[in-house]
């Protein structure tokens, strides 16, 4: 009996890719991984939907919750384990948080592949703590690609720490209630910092430098009204004196691949557009 080791989670949307098996191939071609997509619960809304008129009707005073789609995602390794003295010898030896981590890098590859072969923007990357369920176990490859396994445990969420839960709990709030309010607005360049940190973060380094250097530019500008205070003359200097390198790695991205270096430049770079983006929000906030 062969068994595989995977990594299976589950989110509260369609997250992209067609139900189905997907098989993942590395270097030379070799298999790393099958990727199995199971859409589940909504079947029956999403049939009503496909038969109804589109012409509105009355809603009700209390109407309850709509049926929520969840998507199933099982990542099955291609390597066989030796037997199931082996697949127990895998349970008690991996590091199954790592193995979690890895297996969102490798999905969100896969999202960003069918991102841009479906020309969707809407398809996004997913985090650990979006997933409602992940599980990390052994079991036989059919098995497994049906939902079942020989041996499986659920792997909990890993908490904030205690300076992130305390950011999320205040600062964001401050700014959200700022821009609602017309007392603060958001910056071309804060979106664009956004994407290009999404990219570097996911090994996009192409993508990424092409990004910032855009970022780059927007955040100079936009920053230039708020330059008199908050030391902000002199981190729109910092930005200036960035400007070559990051068009350098944004040219040498045109061309192909970064080398280490540059990938560090560029997220060197994104760092201190978020910085001084930082520092114009606090002292508004404050």
């Amino acid at each position: 009996m062969s068994l595989f080791a995977f990594v299976q989670m589950e989110f509260p949307w369609e997250i992209g890719p067609p139900d189905g098996r997907y098989v993942l191939r590395g270097h030379a071609g070799q298999p790393s991984h099958v990727l199995v997509v199971t859409t589940l619960g909504a079947v029956e809304r999403r049939r009503l939907l496909s038969k109804r008129s589109p012409k509105p009707k009355a809603a009700g005073a209390e109407p309850g919750p709509e049926p929520v789609t969840t998507t199933r995602v099982t990542l099955v390794q291609a390597e066989a384990l030796a037997d199931e003295a082996a697949g127990q010898a895998w349970m008690k030896t991996a590091n199954l948080s790592a193995e979690v981590d890895d297996a969102i890098d490798v999905l969100n590859g896969v999202l960003h592949a069918h991102r841009t072969s479906a020309m969707d923007p809407f398809t996004r990357d997913v985090t650990r703590r979006q997933a409602l369920v992940v599980r990390s176990g052994v079991g036989e490859g059919e098995a497994v690609a049906h939902g079942r396994w020989a041996t499986a445990v659920e792997i909990p969420s890993p908490a904030k720490p205690a300076s992130e839960r305390r950011t999320a709990a205040l600062r964001p709030q401050e700014r959200l209630a700022a821009i609602l309010s017309g007392r603060d607005v958001a910056l071309a360049s804060e979106e664009l910092v956004l994407r290009a940190r999404a990219d570097i973060d996911a090994g996009r380094t192409r993508e990424a430098s092409l990004q910032v250097r855009v970022a780059l530019e927007a955040a100079i500008a936009e920053l230039e009204p708020w330059a008199d205070g908050a030391d902000l003359a002199r981190r729109i200097e910092e930005l200036r004196e960035l400007r070559a390198p990051v068009a350098a790695a944004a040219n040498s991205a045109l061309q192909g691949g970064l080398d280490d270096e540059t990938a560090e430049r560029v997220e060197h770079a994104i760092k201190r557009v978020e910085a001084a983006l930082r520092v114009r929000t606090n002292a508004g906030l404050a």
